[in-house]
């Protein structure tokens, strides 16, 4: 299915059918027409003896390979007839009499004949017995069957999972990194994976139009003075542009509009809405340049806000108040990507062979430069962000002086290809359900340091230890997905491609994602980020895996907004996703968002955070814990009734118009009480489990997030309303957002769409979970 068209064919689950089964053998005629052979067996047996009796082979090989006929899986369901030809047998016990046999030609000849049977069969009873006593002293299985959890599984194969290991495979990538040709690097990754036995690696390509730098890199020049600057602070001079190499290209705003801006530079912090209204007050912002800070907000929302209050340009910067103080920023140059994701040519729909291609070279009117602190520090006349006593001063333009620049920008924009490299472990019971686990790696012309090595050698070690079980027979209950994106730097366009392409089956059969992405950031503080139906099974691991740590400090886990290739799939598709991450405690506490700009970080600056690559393994057992978890135990390790906190946490507080929103949110926790006491408390007993019910179940469970799916959400915020914009707004993000804006007006139709939008949303989800309840209902009751 994902890598080409082998998968597709394999979606129908393993214990619907057993070898040699076909679904024509549930047709009535054929049952009554094996009636009537078994008859004539029956009959032959008696007439000419047991020893006359033989199989037609050619029949049964016919039967035996009646499944691999071609057809088209996704829309067959295995069917069983009500009354199967053993059942029918078993409850129809007068059936023998609507037949007349021959009597038996003597007593004694068919006393002989049964004789001769029963000898035969205790002696192969008695022959199996010792046989199976054999095999079983000898050779113990080396695996738990399907259906039941060996609490030592997972740690089998995580143990196998080694520091050292993970450091060597992440040095080898980094030397691919030199080449500018990404094809090398996904080669390499689909070389690896096959070797570990991953089955059918495959490269999934789409042609998609991406904005590269220009050969000449951007510039801003001081018209008071006339002196001009690279991004990077550096005078613009061919001394400079040779020492700085290949980093001045890099730093550009993706999809920004191209050309030549001379304007005034204004102040406007982070462009908050209150910034803004501050600002327009005391001066026309038309066509003039806005400096701007990286931060607090998502990029693409600050970016809407300026180009609607009338601003041709923005400088932005990455305040050095903002990082921690170890993190010297002061000359570094980084990238953003202005791309909401996917190819933008081919926007809602795949970049396949005959798609329709848009002319969207520029995704704003808007033109955006980065530049770094230190030519901040030059256009506003400041030395220094540090005063003596070590107390950071933010970077600010006085409201008195005026600063006229001239700021330009020059990008190019190609067709390129970008690969994903797609492989699978297929489920034993359950191969129709799939756990996507997704890393990145490099792209030509993108500027995302090292971390893409980070993610790599992490999904990599995982694979080698799944793959070692795997060899040795055992298998996961549902298909795990391995996925290596391209494009993400240019925003997520690998990812959007492939789940556009594939968005129909994925919308079924997606359980999970479990993001690997940018695992290193600092290595003071684990932060998973998890969605709420999936706190409670990262809580668990993260407490299980601290109690083997000498030191354990508290993690908070939340659902906030994440960079990378999870967007997809908690936006379009609304599946659960999971990220492990270590962060600085500096950086979680300061201005979101930081995480949108693009560093050059180097091979030693990983390695400096982690020299033991202690931290790479934690966070490649932690994810492979979930991951195996998610994808063998029989019930989906999800909490229904953490989703209905999750609303109820989000409508606390002073909030205007939410009594509606309230009352609707009580009757939402009611229902979800109800379905986890009901249905999912016996489904996890093994003892009152009930296998007929627990794929109904567990297809609940995996669908719960999606009525969290709003049709339109302000740039840059999520679809998905469960998932806040940081750590410290524990409400709804787009009624944030509405309120904000809609402060200075008495009545707005925004605030009131917003509201509807939550409204909808968690009776979507009551009506959701009722309607999983009477389902189950009904079949206790013997209803259809």
């Amino acid at each position: 299915m994902f890598t080409g068209k082998k998968m597709a064919y394999q979606k129908v689950n393993a214990d619907q059918r057993a070898p040699g089964h076909s679904q024509y053998l549930d047709n009535d005629d054929l049952q009554a027409t094996a009636l009537d052979l078994e008859w004539d067996m029956e009959k032959e047996l008696e007439e000419s003896g047991f020893d006359q009796f033989q199989l037609d082979s050619a029949e049964n090989q016919n039967l035996g390979h009646s499944e691999t006929i071609d057809l088209d899986l996704d829309s067959i369901q295995p069917a069983t007839s009500p009354k199967g030809r053993f059942q029918r047998l078993q409850e129809e016990s007068d059936y023998i009499t609507h037949y007349t046999r021959s009597a038996p030609k003597s007593n004694r000849c068919n006393f002989c004949h049964l004789l001769k049977i029963l000898c035969i069969a205790t002696s192969l009873f008695i022959f199996g017995i010792f046989i199976g006593y054999y095999v079983h002293t000898n050779c113990p299985s080396d695996t738990p069957s399907s259906g039941t959890v060996d609490p030592q599984l997972y740690q089998e194969i995580l143990k196998t999972i080694q520091a050292e290991d993970i450091k060597k495979s992440f040095r080898n990538l980094v030397q691919l990194y030199k080449s500018e040709d990404d094809m090398e690097i996904s080669k390499k990754i689909k070389t690896q994976w096959t070797s570990l036995g991953l089955e059918d690696v495959q490269f999934v390509n789409y042609s998609v139009l991406l904005n590269l730098p220009d050969p000449s890199p951007s510039t801003v020049t001081l018209s008071s003075s006339g002196q001009c600057f690279h991004p990077n602070g550096q005078p613009c001079s061919e001394e400079a542009r040779k020492d700085s190499s290949q980093d001045l290209l890099y730093s550009y705003a993706a999809y920004s509009a191209k050309g030549i801006l001379k304007a005034e530079v204004i102040d406007v912090s982070y462009g908050m809405a209150d910034d803004l209204k501050r600002i327009r007050k005391i001066k026309n912002v038309t066509n003039q340049i806005a400096l701007l800070k990286l931060g607090k907000l998502p990029l693409l929302y600050k970016l809407s806000l300026l180009e609607k209050a009338g601003f041709g340009g923005v400088l932005l910067y990455i305040d050095p108040c903002d990082l921690p103080k170890t993190v010297n920023p002061s000359h570094d140059t980084f990238m953003v990507s202005l791309n909401p994701g996917g190819d933008p040519s081919t926007p809602g729909y795949p970049s396949v062979d005959g798609s329709f291609r848009q002319s969207r070279s520029n995704l704003t009117s808007l033109l955006v430069q980065p530049i770094s602190a230190s030519l901040v520090a030059k256009l506003i006349s400041s030395p220094k962000a540090r005063t003596k006593n070590d107390a950071c001063s933010p970077l600010e333009l006085p409201n008195n002086e005026v600063r006229v620049v001239s700021m330009q920008v020059q990008t190019v924009t190609k067709l390129k290809t970008v690969t994903n490299v797609v492989g699978y472990v297929m489920g034993l019971t359950s191969p129709d359900r799939y756990i996507i686990v997704g890393s990145h790696h490099h792209t030509a012309h993108s500027y995302n340091g090292q971390e893409w090595a980070s993610s790599t050698a992490i999904i990599t070690a995982f694979i080698r230890a799944l793959m070692s079980k795997v060899k040795r027979g055992w298998r996961p209950d549902r298909t795990i997905v391995f996925c290596s994106w391209g494009g993400t730097a240019f925003g997520n366009i690998g990812s959007y491609e492939w789940g556009e392409d594939f968005k129909k089956v994925l919308q079924k059969n997606v359980v999970a994602y479990i993001s690997i992405h940018s695992p290193l950031r600092g290595n003071s503080s684990l932060h998973p980020v998890a969605s709420p139906s999936l706190q409670q099974l990262v809580v668990e691991k993260n407490n299980f895996n601290c109690t083997r740590r000498a030191q354990c400090p508290e993690t908070n886990i939340s659902s906030i907004q994440i960079q990378g290739d999870a967007d997809y799939f908690i936006n379009h598709l609304g599946v659960p996703i999971v990220q492990f991450a270590y962060e600085d405690i500096k950086a979680l506490e300061g201005p979101s968002f930081l995480s949108e700009a693009l560093f050059s970080t180097r091979a030693t600056k990983i390695e400096e955070m982690d020299p033991s690559f202690n931290l790479h393994e934690t966070i490649t057992k932690l994810s492979g814990e979930v991951i195996l978890q998610i994808a063998n135990e029989p019930v989906l390790p999800f909490n229904a009734i953490d989703i209905a906190l999750e609303v109820q946490n989000n409508l606390k507080g002073d909030q205007p118009n939410t009594h509606q929103l309230l009352a609707m949110a009580s009757r939402l926790r009611e229902s979800a009480e109800l379905f986890q006491s009901d249905e999912m408390r016996p489904a996890n007993d093994p003892k009152e489990r009930a296998s007929n019910r627990i794929r109904m179940l567990n297809d609940i469970l995996q669908d719960m997030e999606k009525s969290f799916l709003v049709k339109q959400a302000p740039p840059g915020f999520y679809r998905n309303i469960l998932y806040h914009l940081d750590e410290k707004t524990s409400r709804f993000s787009i009624l944030v957002e509405a309120w904000e804006h809609c402060k200075p007006l008495a009545s707005n139709e925004t605030l009131q769409e917003a509201l509807s939008e939550v409204l909808n949303s968690i009776n979507s989800a009551q009506v959701y979970f009722k309607a999983g309840l009477d389902v189950f209902r009904s079949v206790l009751d013997g209803k259809n």
